[in-house]
C-alpha cells in the first residue's frame, strides 16, 4: 500500500507540474528570466535519535514558504506588504524544541481527524471504536499524538516555475485508537502565480474516519498585534452549531443578518463580543463538494497583504485564536495574546461519525482520498 500511495503521489506531482507551464514559449521566457524558484533543505534539530528538517521553498517573485517534516508544519510564510516590506503571516516558533514542547498546532498537519469527535467514540459497521480524549471528554486533531507530533518522510522539488515538497507518513492500525493502516501524503507547491497549494492523500485498508487539514494560524499584519481589524470574507448561508464543548448539535443555522454572517467582507472585530468565546466555528461551504473555490478571503488594511483561500473541502473551520492568552513566546520573541491569529481550517465537518446528516467522512478500503487547498498571496492598495 505504501508503494500504491508514493505512485500516486508522483502522478499527482506531475500532473501540476504539466498544468502550470503552458507552453514551451512560456517555459523558456521563465527559464531566461533567471528566476530564484528553489526548494531548499536545513537540519532543524533531531527527535528520538532522528534527523529533522527545515525546507525552504521560494518563488521568483520572493514568497517564502518554510516546512519542517516534523508535524508536516508550515513555520513560515514570508510576502510583501503594499509598501513593499517583506512580513511573516503565520504563527509559529524558532526551534524545534518548542513546537514538541509546546504547540497548538500552529501550521500543523491534524489528523487522522482534524476537530472534534465526541466524547471520543463512534460506531462503523456495528463495531464501536474509543479513540485518545485529549480535550475534556473528546477527541481533538487525532488525539493525544496525531500527525502534528510525527516525523514525516519528505523529499523537495524544483524547476523554473515551482518549488515542492512531497511528505508521506504511515499511520498504523490501532494508532490513538482508529481502524486501519492509512498510508497519507501532503505536497505543498509554491508556483509563480504567487499560490501555495496543498494536496492531501490517503489510502487505507480498512474503512477510517479520514479528515486532514492543515492548522495555520495567520496574522496578515505579522506577529505582535491582534486580528480583529482583519477583514474577511467567508462564502457560506451555514455554520454547524455547537455546544459548549462546541460539539456539532446536528443542527445547521443560517449566517443571515447574524455575527456569524461573513457573506460581506467585515472585520472580524465588528461582531466578535456577541459570539460566546470568539469564533470557532465551522462554516457550511456554498459550493459543491470536490469542486475547487472559494473558502475565504482576508486582507489587512494595514499592510494591504490579501489571502485567499480556495478548497475543494465543504467546510473551513473560522478560529479567531481565542485559547491564545499570552503564555506563548513564538517567533523573534513575539508573545502571542488572545486574538493575535486566526486559522482558516479548510476541512470535512466536526463529528462527522457520530452526525448522519453530515457529509460521509469514511474512507473505504482501497479508495483513493484526495482533497486540495490553495493560499493566493496578493498585496491590495
Amino acid at each position: 500500500m505504501r508503494q500504491n500511495l508514493s505512485c500516486f503521489l508522483l502522478l499527482t506531482a506531475l500532473l501540476h507540474l504539466t498544468c502550470l507551464g503552458s507552453t514551451a514559449g512560456e517555459k523558456e521566457k521563465v527559464l531566461q528570466d533567471v528566476t530564484k524558484t528553489s526548494a531548499m533543505k536545513s537540519k532543524f534539530g533531531t527527535i528520538n535519535g532522528r534527523e529533522v528538517f527545515l525546507y525552504t521553498l521560494t518563488n521568483k517573485h520572493g514568497i517564502t514558504v518554510r516546512i519542517t517534516n516534523y508535524g508536516a508544519i508550515i513555520t513560515e510564510i514570508l510576502m510583501p506588504g503594499k509598501d513593499g516590506k517583506i512580513g511573516d503571516i503565520v504563527l509559529g516558533y524558532d526551534s524545534l524544541k518548542s513546537y514538541v514542547a509546546n504547540s497548538p498546532y500552529f501550521g500543523a498537519i491534524v489528523g487522522r481527524y482534524a476537530n472534534r469527535i465526541a466524547k471520543g467514540e463512534f460506531t462503523l459497521d456495528g463495531v464501536n471504536h474509543k479513540l485518545a480524549r485529549n480535550n475534556g471528554n473528546n477527541a481533538l486533531h487525532g488525539g493525544v499524538k496525531g500527525f502534528d507530533k510525527v516525523v514525516w518522510n519528505a523529499s523537495e522539488y524544483s524547476d523554473s516555475t515551482i518549488a515542492s515538497l512531497s511528505l508521506t507518513y504511515h499511520s498504523p492500525d490501532g494508532e490513538e485508537g482508529y481502524p486501519g493502516n492509512l498510508n497519507v501524503g501532503v505536497t505543498y507547491i509554491l508556483n509563480n502565480q504567487d499560490e501555495l497549494l496543498m494536496i492531501i492523500e490517503a489510502v487505507a485498508d480498512k474503512a477510517t474516519p479520514v479528515n486532514i487539514c492543515n492548522h495555520s494560524y495567520f496574522n496578515l499584519n505579522g506577529a505582535g498585534s491582534d486580528i480583529l481589524q482583519h477583514v474577511l470574507m467567508i462564502p457560506a448561508d451555514r455554520f454547524t452549531e455547537v455546544n459548549l464543548e462546541l460539539i456539532p448539535t446536528g443542527k445547521l443555522p443560517e449566517v443571515k443578518g447574524g455575527p456569524m454572517d461573513f457573506n460581506l467582507p467585515l472585520a472580524i472585530g465588528h461582531n466578535i463580543e456577541k459570539v460566546n468565546g470568539g469564533y470557532d466555528h465551522n462554516y457550511v461551504l456554498r459550493k459543491k463538494t470536490g469542486v475547487m473555490s472559494v473558502a475565504a478571503v482576508l486582507t489587512d488594511p494595514s499592510s494591504g497583504r490579501k489571502l485567499t483561500v480556495e478548497t475543494t473541502q465543504p467546510g473551513v473551520q473560522f478560529y479567531s485564536g481565542n485559547f491564545l492568552d499570552g503564555s506563548i513566546t513564538g517567533k523573534n520573541g513575539k508573545v502571542y495574546k488572545i486574538h493575535y491569529g486566526l486559522c482558516l481550517e479548510t476541512q470535512h465537518f466536526p463529528d462527522s461519525p457520530n452526525q448522519p446528516g453530515f457529509p460521509n467522512t469514511i474512507l473505504k478500503p482501497g479508495i483513493p482520498y484526495m482533497e486540495k487547498t490553495t493560499f493566493r498571496f496578493s498585496v491590495i492598495e
